[in-house]
């Protein structure tokens, strides 16, 4: 096969001589042509006696004694700090200048996350907080401006003991350990600028059928009298659809139309470009570049369809870090690198594991054809608080928000293996499982929803998710050979725990084996930390690596029950090093082979 370099190994070195990472537009699903990217080097300071707002450090008068490479955060090798202790407080500063063309028109501050809780100033004036640590927010900072310089300062709190927040695999004692990780502070998404009109488009939901009909809804921010809101769909370059509504207050919908519509699919990944503008009369008052994608995902009795058509679902367990920058993907390359091998390996889809993945990431899914299991940062596997509730449904229903439009998604799941609900034979906790299930079904009645990935379901599901790491292909086959679907008296056998909850049946759901594997290898001449370890011990050799890998492959051949798996996983992260690559990126086994395996699977 053709070895695939890492390409974040490649580009990396350029970028910082440039002096600009991740410099490409951050959401190329909401993009306007006037923006400036505001990463790179900005002062920084360590607050852990939590003295910066007492001391006005918001004002600038306070020197900042560090330097941070932005989007980075100070946990990281590549925000030139690299200091994975406590800091539960910490500040930015970096000076900016409005660019004189964008004279007349509304500037809008993005972030693309901070976690956990931010508060932002432009000249000493605050601009606004938000809470949640892995969604995007946005100020309008125009009122904030003056002419030449102007200083932006943020403070960012992530109390890293806090277990109520949702964090993921992000450990909240000092050292990783175990399937947790390094923590992720502060500003790890890009930071950016850009120019829109008086009245604006904050976003539009695109909703489009497979027979062509795609319907767009807008939300308007300072609607005026005597606003149009359009639409121009374009394929290969040519405008082929569009149309034009009036929009008379926040909220304005379009209904348009494309003949003999090509579909998207991982084999296909069929995109079409659209424009959307706020017109008053011949005058564009605000424009955004987007695109979007003809697919549909629906069950079947125990099948799955896309685009009306059954498909087996082959997918990557991705948790989407990295060694030199964690949850942060350190180059656009290196995101497209990720995809890239998933695919050549034979896998057409990835279950992003307890991460809101950066928006690029889902762009090139999009583009390249990947399928995505779109999942929510948990809390603490045994914590439930009303705080916990408050926090996760608000940042739940954000990421909902945010990655509507991306057909590559098929899939939410909110929770895994129990995470934040760990006595779900208590009512509350049952309750707040189900209505998570509604929840998501109310914000988006176009993908699949899972209550709980891995084991103890309730009756709301679409796909019946379970968890099982058999060593070897016939502890699977024994286990599976007599499942049988579609009777409420169809009967699981448990894994760590029980696959449904008592009370509850099975409701004919697809069943999805969204955890497996976890074979562990040490690649000849890979440095691992002293604590690696793996799932049932590491390999000696490839060759036993391969053994095992092949032995539930052609295990799952032969269990027709099961339409859908997820191997976990796709690269070692820090001391786990179950991937089939290691965690800089260099492939444990031969892609080709994979391949093979995944291809048997139908």
């Amino acid at each position: 096969m053709t070895r695939l370099v890492p390409a974040c190994l490649l580009t990396l070195p350029l970028l910082f001589a440039q002096g600009v990472p991740r410099a490409e537009y951050p959401q190329p699903q909401f993009q306007r042509e006037q923006w400036l990217t505001l990463n790179g080097t900005w002062e920084f300071e360590f607050d852990d006696q939590n003295v910066g707002l007492a001391e006005h450090w918001a004002a600038g008068e306070k020197r900042f004694t560090r330097s941070i490479v932005v989007p980075f955060a100070f946990e990281t090798a590549l925000s030139g700090i690299g200091d994975t202790s406590f800091h539960p407080w910490v500040w930015y500063r970096r000076p900016f200048t409005v660019p004189a063309g964008w004279k007349g028109k509304r500037v809008l501050l993005h972030f693309g996350a901070v976690d956990y809780r931010a508060q932002v100033w432009v000249n000493g004036r605050q601009a606004g907080e938000h809470e949640s640590g892995h969604v995007p927010f946005c100020f309008d900072i125009t009122h904030l401006l003056k002419e030449g310089s102007n200083v932006l300062a943020v403070r960012a709190e992530d109390p890293p003991t806090d277990r109520t927040i949702p964090r993921g695999k992000q450990y909240w004692e000092p050292k990783s350990a175990g399937i947790f990780y390094t923590r992720t502070s502060g500003i790890w998404q890009p930071v950016w600028l850009e120019a829109a009109g008086e009245s604006y488009l904050s976003r539009v939901r695109i909703t489009p059928a497979t027979d062509g009909a795609v319907r767009f809804e807008a939300a308007i921010t300072n609607p005026r009298p005597g606003l149009e809101f359009a639409a121009r769909i374009r394929w290969a370059g040519e405008e082929i659809s569009g149309a034009t509504a009036k929009a008379g207050g926040p909220f304005a919908t379009l209904l348009a139309n494309v003949d003999a519509p090509r579909l998207w699919h991982p084999d296909s990944p069929n995109l079409y470009d659209v424009t959307f503008e706020l017109r008053r009369g011949d005058v564009v008052v605000d424009r955004v570049q987007s695109y979007f994608g003809f697919r549909s995902v629906s069950v079947e009795g125990e099948r799955i369809l896309l685009n009306g058509r059954p498909i087996y679902l082959k997918t990557v367990l991705d948790q989407g870090y990295w060694p030199e920058s964690t949850l942060t993907p350190p180059s656009d390359d290196a995101i497209q690198y990720d995809i890239r091998m998933t695919k050549e390996m034979g896998f057409n889809g990835a279950r992003k594991h307890q991460k809101v993945e950066d928006p690029r990431f889902l762009y090139w899914a999009d583009k390249l054809g990947l399928l995505v299991s779109g999942e929510m940062p948990n809390a603490h596997p045994r914590v439930f608080t009303n705080d916990y509730v408050t926090r996760f449904v608000r940042e739940w229903m954000e990421a909902i928000e945010r990655d509507y439009n991306h057909p590559s998604i098929i899939i939410w799941a909110p929770l895994n293996e129990s995470w934040g609900v760990p006595n779900l034979r208590e009512s509350r906790q049952v309750n707040h499982m189900r209505a998570l299930y509604t929840l998501t079904k109310s914000m988006d009645a176009t993908r699949l929803v899972v209550d709980n990935d891995g084991w103890e379901h309730a009756d709301l599901y679409d796909i019946f998710n379970i968890h099982d790491y058999a060593r070897h292909g016939d502890l699977l086959l024994e286990k599976y050979k007599g499942l049988t679907l579609g009777e409420p008296s169809t009967h699981f056998p448990s894994g760590s725990r029980a696959q449904l909850l008592p009370g509850f049946d099975y409701n004919g759901a697809p069943v999805f084996l969204s955890e497996f594997g976890g074979i562990a290898y040490i690649l000849p001449g890979q440095k691992v930390p002293e604590s690696a370890w793996g799932y049932a011990g590491v390999e000696k050799s490839q060759q036993d690596a391969m053994l095992r890998l092949r032995s539930l492959y052609t295990a799952l051949e032969r269990l027709p029950a099961i339409v859908g798996i997820c191997y976990t996983q796709l690269t070692d992260v820090e001391q786990e090093i179950n991937g089939l690559l290691t965690y800089d990126r260099k492939p444990k086994f031969d892609a080709k082979a994979l391949r093979e395996l995944n291809n048997m699977l139908r």
